[in-house]
């Protein structure tokens, strides 16, 4: 049996080695006990859960070392846990380290096992004391790596499974369940011939590699890559495509076996039950005849006196108990398996129609998300308009013959920022105000950055988000000399009286004058108002630093009344030009059913057009989105409207339940 110690080396050598073949190389030779190597190789993906945060692992073992547990929590701030144990354990006089390595993996994954079952603290402290003694203070280390499911080597499942069998990463990212995977590898069960369950399903006719999906193991949720122009999607969608709204909550992937529900998160993870209890009284009578299924859908909050949705992240226990008259909704918008059928491999359209057919809506409860099968690039082009204007996040694109591959980005998804190479992105002029530590590869470095402005009317500074994309190493490197800062620990009462924080947002360090601080221009996708920042709750979402501009210091920074006027004139027109490629001519002929207002040119776009294209007004009609757009939908030579959806105008109008939340435009 393998030790422990030669599992800390492999590691080691794994996290050096740059060459996903040299990886594979270093694993091949350990497939005498390969189950187990892959588990530990692999920690992430083990079904364990043992609640154990960084904090909470310094409070266990400043008790078994009879360490400072202020001293430790002070040197995790460097943002390695596990090397912060490592330490006090080689200082510690109450548990010394043991000479040499003992330990096999076996026992480490038994250990592993039982640590997963215990929750009470006492519990967990007598448990570390039946192996600590018996570990070198790099076993100790590995151990605490294991349980924070992070072992620093640059290897995934890609890597790993790779060492095991051709196809076994791709058998894993649909069935989610390594051990199985592995068995199946090393019985050589991977023939067509392998008898079947009511969940199993080839990769297709003339695959040998049987890929088995299980009810109640989670699927890699299929992604969506950043599209960045009209003209891109309709390269990558030659048959057409299904244009949906992305829906601004939270990803859920939704089991149903039964009367059993489970349901899953965009990384796998089981959802927290106050967000998703309520739908097991709903599901069932949404889909009647649906005993097992495997949905793809998203969680928003809806008002249900206006079908408004509220802003993300009203999800939580205590932003859901501020909105009375509002409840949960889950749209679905894919469908994975129905009652013993595996639909992976079927197209975009046959899902879509399976689940037309078989889903009753419940309003507000359970709806099916609105889409409109589009083949034109102007028509693309005025709904991306459309979309953004009504302050929605954007859309997502699916070509209409596409199959459902778990964990690959083969649907595109539009955003503002993404678009026109981020000349239609929301960016501001902010300063550094304070920074945190960072984590992981991060940690003991300032990488998190509070950016803020001026408040000129108060004489003080506010926040307005925190980054922390954008710069290289070099830069982060740099950074740590030039940023004039004085660690406050994230203490309220050594918050200087200049700046405006809610706590959430005290950093660990703050800035000793922000009047000599570098300004950084700060790109998202959309300006956001959501309260936790004190810019009257004006926020970037999704920031990344795109230029550090020398050219400019705090006094011509963006200021609090510049980003007023910037957040609302972020959503009041889009430059339609912008959209389509520069030889396109976008010209709109009348079209009885759709009444929206005639579009007009943009008069500051960035690329500052003068030839008469168009945008689209504030007053855009938010319930003509998924209207009739003249002739995208219509018969061609190829025959697509054969697996076309049949909803009328008028039905998608009064179903309409995906409309925005932003800057008082309320769209029913």
């Amino acid at each position: 049996m393998k030790n422990l110690n030669l599992f800390d080396a492999i590691c080691f050598s794994l996290h050096f080695d740059v060459s996903c073949s040299k990886k594979k190389k270093k694993i091949d030779g350990f497939k005498s006990d390969v189950k187990l190597w892959c588990r530990m190789l692999l920690p992430g993906t083990a079904k364990r859960v043992y609640n154990l945060q960084s904090k909470q692992l310094v409070k266990l073992f400043s008790r078994l070392l009879l360490h400072s547990e202020n001293e430790m929590l002070e040197h995790l701030e460097k943002g390695d846990v596990a090397e912060t144990i490592r330490t006090f354990f080689e200082r510690s006089s109450a548990l010394e380290p043991a000479p040499r390595s003992l330990l096999t993996i076996q026992e480490v994954d038994e250990f592993l096992e039982r640590l997963s079952c215990l929750t009470k603290e006492d519990e967990q402290v007598h448990h570390f004391r039946s192996i600590v003694s018996r570990c070198t203070a790099s076993d100790l280390r590995m151990i605490v790596r294991l349980i924070k499911h992070d072992l620093r080597i640059n290897a995934g499942p890609k890597h790993i499974l790779a060492a095991v069998h051709q196809d076994a990463y791709e058998a894993f990212q649909t069935s989610r369940d390594l051990d199985s995977v592995v068995e199946r590898c090393l019985r050589g069960s991977w023939k067509s011939d392998e008898p079947s369950s009511s969940s199993s399903s080839s990769l297709g006719p003339s695959s040998d590699v049987k890929i088995k999906l299980s009810l109640m193991t989670p699927v890699l949720p299929m992604l969506a890559e950043a599209c960045k122009s009209v003209e891109m999607a309709m390269k990558k969608c030659p048959n057409g495509m299904l244009a949906e709204v992305k829906y601004d909550g939270e990803r859920v992937q939704v089991h149903k076996m039964g009367n059993v529900f489970r349901y899953y998160s965009r990384s796998l993870k089981p959802v927290l039950p106050h967000k998703v209890n309520l739908f097991k009284n709903y599901i069932p009578e949404a889909f009647p005849d649906g005993d097992d299924l495997i949905l793809d859908s998203e969680i928003l909050m809806i008002d249900t006196t206006t079908g408004q949705p509220l802003p993300f992240g009203t999800l939580g226990v205590h932003k859901k108990a501020k909105f009375k008259d509002a409840n949960a909704c889950l749209f679905v918008f894919d469908c994975i398996y129905y009652n013993g059928d595996v639909l992976l491999h079927r197209s975009m359209m046959e899902r879509r129609r399976i689940l037309s057919e078989r889903m009753t809506e419940i309003p507000n409860r359970i709806m099916l998300s609105e889409v409109k099968e589009v083949h034109k690039s102007q028509d693309l082009a005025e709904m991306i308009a459309r979309v953004l204007k009504m302050g929605l996040e954007g859309l997502v694109l699916k070509d209409i013959r596409s199959k459902y591959e778990p964990g690959k980005r083969h649907w595109l998804k539009v955003k503002k920022d993404y678009l026109c190479d981020g000349a239609m992105a929301d960016s501001a002029d902010l300063v550094v105000l304070g920074a945190w530590y960072g984590t992981g590869n991060k940690g003991g470095i300032m990488s998190i950055f509070l950016m803020g402005c001026y408040d000129e009317d108060h004489d003080n500074w506010v926040t307005v988000t925190k980054v922390h994309t954008g710069h290289d190493d070099a830069t982060l490197a740099m950074l740590q000399d030039q940023l004039d800062m004085v660690k406050i620990g994230k203490d309220p009462s050594k918050v200087p009286s200049w700046l405006r924080a809610n706590k959430p947002m005290i950093p660990d360090f703050v800035a000793r004058d922000p009047k000599k601080q570098p300004v950084w221009e700060i790109t998202g996708a959309e300006f956001t108002n959501q309260g936790v920042h004190t810019a009257d709750g004006i926020s970037i979402r999704f920031p990344r630093v795109t230029r550090i501009r020398h050219d400019k210091d705090w006094s011509t920074a963006t200021s609090l009344n510049n980003l007023r006027r910037l957040f609302k004139r972020s959503s009041e027109s889009i430059d339609l030009g912008l959209l389509l490629p520069p030889s396109s001519e976008f010209s709109r002929e009348d079209d009885d059913e759709d009444d929206s207002p005639r579009l007009e040119r943009k008069s500051k776009s960035p690329s500052k057009r003068n030839d008469g294209t168009k945008s689209i007004k504030k007053n855009s009609s938010p319930r003509k989105l998924f209207g009739k757009l003249k002739d995208s939908a219509k018969s061609d030579s190829t025959g697509r409207n054969n697996e076309e959806i049949s909803l009328s105008g008028r039905e998608r109008a009064e179903r309409a339940e995906f409309y925005a939340f932003v800057n008082g435009d309320c769209f029913i």
